[in-house]
């Protein structure tokens, strides 16, 4: 984890409210790429891109991995850093204008990655987790199931580290690529707040966890 890094720091912010670069660092959290790469995956332009890169490796949200020499140039490869994690106190502090635009951002990336995964069959494990819990809060009720999902983060967290150590052992067996999407929000008047709570249909599923920060809350 990115230490002293959140959504209170104005660069930071700025990096994580933009789509373009919300996509590069998912892109490069999951391998090591070049600009090129990374603009040929995401049908980006380079240019573009490549100007998004220096903007997070700046950060240090991106880190340089090596250097080769390509058609007589020096192509750069580069790896996503872990995510700084945004605190409810960071959170708070935000300004909206920034918070609907790290919203949209990471919305469009987990819309993407849920899509893709629904498709390819990852939500066939038997123990996947899908699930949609309307419910009335007073404002005790929110600071309690808030703090829940902090303590649900650091635990995914936990987990995510002992199963890379875990999978460092030569005798282990190939890792398991997982997402964990956590979720609370205001719903709209007319979204069936005061419904009771509602799941998938079908056997209760769980989604495996893994250590990613994403900047929505």
């Amino acid at each position: 984890m990115i230490p002293d890094r959140n959504i209170s720091d104005p660069q930071i912010a700025k990096a994580l409210a933009h789509p373009l670069r919300v996509a590069i660092l998912a892109e490069l959290e999951e391998r090591t790429a070049s600009p090129s790469d990374v603009a040929e995956a995401l049908d980006a332009p380079l240019g573009s891109v490549s100007y998004h890169v220096r903007c997070l490796h700046r950060l240090g949200l991106l880190h340089l991995v090596k250097t080769r020499p390509v058609r007589g140039a020096i192509e750069h490869l580069y790896r996503a850093e872990e995510r700084p994690v945004i605190t409810s106190d960071a959170w708070a502090q935000a300004p909206s204008i920034v918070k609907q635009a790290t919203v949209r951002a990471s919305l469009t990336q987990v819309a993407g990655l849920v899509n893709r995964a629904a498709r390819a069959g990852g939500f066939e494990r038997q123990n996947s987790h899908l699930s949609r819990s309307p419910m009335v809060l007073d404002g005790e009720g929110w600071d309690q199931l808030a703090a829940k999902f902090d303590r649900l983060l650091k635990d995914c967290e936990a987990i995510a580290a002992a199963s890379a150590k875990r999978l460092a052992s030569a005798d282990h067996g190939v890792g398991i690529p997982a997402a964990a999407v956590l979720m609370l929000f205001e719903t709209t008047p007319d979204a069936g707040a005061a419904k009771p709570s509602q799941r998938a249909r079908g056997r209760r599923k769980r989604a495996p966890a893994r250590a990613m920060s994403d900047a929505g809350r």
